[in-house]
């Protein structure tokens, strides 16, 4: 007996509904360059997170984003320390949103142009079917111009030896995106950072987080 319409209904939506989210999900790129010297197994050593511009140091917003870095730390393997003068490591972390510039998109028309199927060079139109609209036709309309700003941000992460001041890490990870919202963009660049940390130094690659899965492509 073959399922009734509401049983496959019943049965449907949920898969619909699952590739609708997933198609919904936005993945975020960050380019993410490292330097390091080789570092020794993590084994408890401990560390504060400073910021590099004494301006943010002290401020609820930096403190927030701090404490996303010291997460990413400790689940490497290091330790948080109690107070800067008393941590094996220092962690200087600074972050950055710039005004945002403008991008300009132009979609054409697939079906009307010049080399659509009713265009002069198309199958039905012109002078490969007798008749035909010419490219970006005022009757059928023209392309749609768009316009959008576009924000690049980014991360710094430099990491020193409190004994002697010896830089032992330096990273940055930066992406480009519509959106200027430090709370959204500072935890997912953090994120792309010590992904693979502490990668392979003087190289960059790009970092893409979705769905809470990460992977690493080499930049071409």
């Amino acid at each position: 007996m073959l399922p009734s319409m509401k049983m496959f209904t019943r049965l449907a939506l949920p898969v619909a509904l699952a590739v609708g989210l997933s198609a919904c999900t936005t993945p975020f790129k960050a380019d993410v360059s490292r330097f390091a010297v080789p570092l020794p197994a993590p084994q408890g050593q401990t560390f504060a997170v400073v910021a590099e511009d004494p301006k943010l140091a002290g401020g609820l917003e930096f403190a927030t984003y701090a404490n996303a870095v010291a997460a990413e730390l400790t689940q490497i393997g290091y330790a948080r320390a109690a107070s800067p003068e008393t941590a094996d490591m220092l962690v200087r972390f600074d972050y950055r949103v710039d005004g945002g510039r403008e991008r300009v998109r132009t979609d054409f028309n697939g079906g009307v142009g010049a080399f659509g199927p009713w265009g002069p060079w198309g199958r039905f139109g012109g002078w490969g079917g007798g008749w035909g609209f010419g490219f970006n036709d005022p009757f059928f309309g023209g392309p749609d111009v768009r316009s959008y700003t576009v924000y690049t941000s980014g991360v710094d992460v430099k990491i020193d030896r409190r004994v002697d001041g010896q830089r032992l890490f330096e990273g940055k990870a930066e992406a480009v995106s519509r959106s200027n919202r430090l709370p959204r963009l500072v935890p997912n660049l953090v994120d792309a950072l010590f992904t693979g940390f502490p990668g392979n130094s003087g190289e960059t690659v790009r970092i893409t987080i979705r769905d809470d899965e990460k992977t690493v492509r080499p930049t071409d």
